[in-house]
């Protein structure tokens, strides 16, 4: 894949009639007043990029795990971050969050594919307002690569990757998949990394530590069907210093692919990947909210031991009627 960085304009001419979306950004932020995007955002669709789930915020990934993060993040910070990054950033959404609730002025996103890009990057110009000038990167390629020309060096970075490694390169050109990544990678992984299928996340940490700020941080938001010690290792080994920001559930969504692909890969050994009935995962994390959970995270880890299913178990539970879910955590990696 090409990559390309693109700055004050995108590579891929506007499609002709793109279907648009419009919403309420304080009811999907959970914040009121907005200062720095418009109230109501309107978005184009594009082909290959995930859309927010506006029907059940709960399930949408930016306003139920990445936009509470961001939250907690700006309060935990003592300068507010000038720069953020996006990787994979699909609709745009994500970056136009960080303006918001970070304050991000610098901005930089990137996507596999040109046109992803493209309208993402019109999506965040069009939705901020005229006195919350913006300077953004954007660019189609390979994690944070596209990006490198620029010269920026970011306070944030996030990214929100897929798990599940896909042979088929037209399984990743024709679906809106953000489970599954194109595999295999040319680059020395840990064997530990590959076992857990966490490929994409270490590889972004990697990339990433060149790319921060000396008290920059990565924002890894994981579907956390492993367990939390295995996600520190994975920081740490990208030679990062590791804390979970934030830790909460979700049902699992599209279920018949997810979990039976996890379940295939448990049994040619690797595993036991980790899912519980929604109902445990609802009473463990009780009213805490995800920067409570986070800081608790260990705890409630514990406390779940007992109602884990593996990726076999839960596909089964699945077929016979269970709701199932997974564990959530936005992983902070920081240079120290």
């Amino acid at each position: 894949m090409a990559t390309a960085l693109n700055t004050g304009r995108t590579s891929a001419p506007a499609p002709e009639a793109a279907p648009k979306l419009r919403f309420d950004a304080r009811r999907y932020l959970g914040t009121t007043p907005l200062r720095r995007i418009k109230d109501e955002v309107e978005i184009e669709l594009a082909d290959r990029a995930y859309l927010p789930d506006l029907n059940d915020l709960k399930r949408d990934w930016v306003a139920s795990v990445a936009a509470p993060a961001f939250r907690v993040l700006a309060r935990n910070l003592a300068t507010p971050p000038r720069a953020f990054a996006s990787i994979g950033t699909g609709s745009g959404v994500d970056a136009l969050a960080a303006i918001e609730l970070l304050g991000a002025e610098i901005v930089g996103i990137t996507d596999l594919f040109d046109e992803v890009v493209a309208t993402a990057a019109r999506n965040v110009r069009g939705n901020v307002r005229p006195d919350a000038a913006i300077t953004l990167h954007a660019g189609a390629g390979d994690l944070l690569i596209p990006l490198a020309s620029a010269g920026v060096k970011f306070d944030v970075i996030y990214e929100n990757l897929p798990n599940l490694p896909v042979d088929d390169s037209r399984k990743i050109e024709a679906d809106k998949t953000s489970a599954a990544f194109l595999a295999p990678r040319s680059e020395d992984i840990p064997a530990f990394i590959t076992d857990w299928l966490l490929t994409m996340h270490y590889l972004a940490l990697v990339q990433a530590r060149d790319a921060l700020t000396p008290d920059g941080v990565v924002l890894s938001t994981v579907g956390a069907r492993v367990p939390l010690d295995i996600l520190a290792q994975m920081s740490r080994a990208a030679g990062l210093v590791p804390r979970v920001l934030t830790y909460g559930w979700k049902v699992q969504a599209d279920a018949d692919d997810v979990i039976s692909t996890y379940a295939n890969w448990e049994r040619q050994g690797l595993g036991p990947f980790r899912f519980y009935a929604a109902d445990a995962l609802e009473a463990a994390f009780a009213d805490l909210d995800p920067g409570e959970a986070g800081a608790n995270a260990a705890t409630i880890e514990a406390s779940l031991a007992g109602e884990q299913l593996g990726a076999v178990a839960a596909w089964e539970a699945h077929r016979n009627g269970l709701r199932i879910g997974h564990t959530y955590v936005v992983l902070q990696s920081g240079l120290r």
